[in-house]
């Protein structure tokens, strides 16, 4: 293997052919069942407090309440349906140009509104200007929500990388993986080349920035490589069987999200146990959804304890993004560790 090839690792990689240097930016992004719920009730809790004032009674409230309501909910949908469908557009603009094109449509958004109350018949003055200004100042609201929503996933990403390439970098996996290829170096030359690629591979991955998402495919191509790795320093104590779906390859994942977890499954499964350990990864597609499953087994006594703030960053970042639309769950039973992951594809 030539020198040059573990170097370029560590050097700025030039954009693929044809692709932008930096692609356009959304600050908010309103296409998220998580996102239209939470609007939803934001609204309607504001329409609740407003429905108070000149409600004498509960009854009353609740009829004001029912009317607001009306013409509220609409048009709030209103306001997703728009920002969610011009979405594209929004991306070309500037950053004050996408917070004024979110508050122009939560004004039209209000005027909509106010249509409704006007078509049902409200018996007092139609309030079209403070209806068109109440869903600016509304959808200004939630354009910053959705903006500080997207800002806060920086962080995490962040903070995955620099633990990414700290535990590709800790001394002992590079001792021991150097090590290894030495070892092979005159007896099975090949097998050397092989193992520095694949941790070459790991350092370019971790260095490299990402953008928001992965596929499954690559993220599984990542743990395959690490596991490669893995399997010259434990041999046959770590034993590895892969369930994919090719259908489910496609669904998005945060960068450096399913490596952590197969290397939790060496960690606790494989290094304390002198037998070794099995470790299963499966994915597959269920309609509209993916699941993705790590499976270690676990010598008696030994918990996934440290595995906590690893499993707290997976959560969390898939959180992030997917909101509502993904689960995640762990379990430890019967000398058996699992990880599931539900995302939409």
């Amino acid at each position: 293997m030539k020198d040059l090839q573990i170097l370029s690792t560590f050097q700025e990689l030039p954009p693929e052919p044809g692709r932008p240097a930096s692609a356009p930016a959304l600050l908010f992004d309103a296409c998220h069942v998580g996102v239209a719920l939470r609007a939803v009730l934001f609204v309607e809790l504001v329409v609740g407090v407003g429905a108070m004032f000149g409600a004498a009674t509960f009854f009353e409230w609740v009829t004001r309440l029912s009317v607001l309501t009306g013409a509220a909910l609409p048009a709030t949908l209103v306001w997703l349906i728009a920002a969610c469908g011009l979405k594209i557009l929004i991306a070309l603009m500037g950053p004050i140009l996408q917070h004024a094109a979110g508050v122009v449509l939560g004004a039209l958004a209000g005027l909509c509104g106010c249509a409704m109350l006007y078509m049902a018949g409200w018996q007092e003055p139609v309030p079209w200007l403070a209806s068109a200004f109440a869903g600016a100042l509304l959808a200004a609201l939630l354009v910053l929500a959705l903006l500080w929503r997207q800002r806060s996933k920086a962080p995490a990403q962040t903070k995955a990388r620099l633990n990414e390439l700290q535990s590709r970098i800790r001394p002992h996996f590079l001792f021991n993986t150097l090590n290894s290829a030495i070892a092979l170096v005159r007896a099975e030359p090949a097998k050397a080349e092989a193992l520095l690629e694949d941790l070459s591979d790991l350092f370019r991955h971790a260095l490299v920035e990402q953008g928001e998402s992965v596929t499954l495919a690559d993220e599984i191509a990542l743990a395959q490589r690490y596991l490669a790795i893995e399997h010259v320093r434990f041999g046959d104590r770590i034993q590895v069987e892969w369930s994919l779906d090719a259908a489910a390859a496609a669904a998005k994942l945060p960068p450096l999200l399913l490596q952590p977890l197969v290397e939790n499954a060496v960690k606790h499964g494989v290094e304390p146990s002198a037998s070794g350990a099995q470790i299963r990864i499966s994915t597959e597609r269920r309609g509209s959804r993916v699941v993705i499953k790590v499976i270690n087994t676990v010598p008696a006594g030994q918990g996934e304890s440290g595995s906590g703030l690893a499993l707290e960053n997976v959560r969390d970042r898939l959180s992030l993004l997917h909101d509502v639309q993904c689960q995640f769950s762990c379990v430890l039973r019967d000398g058996i560790f699992q990880v599931r992951i539900e995302v939409p594809l």
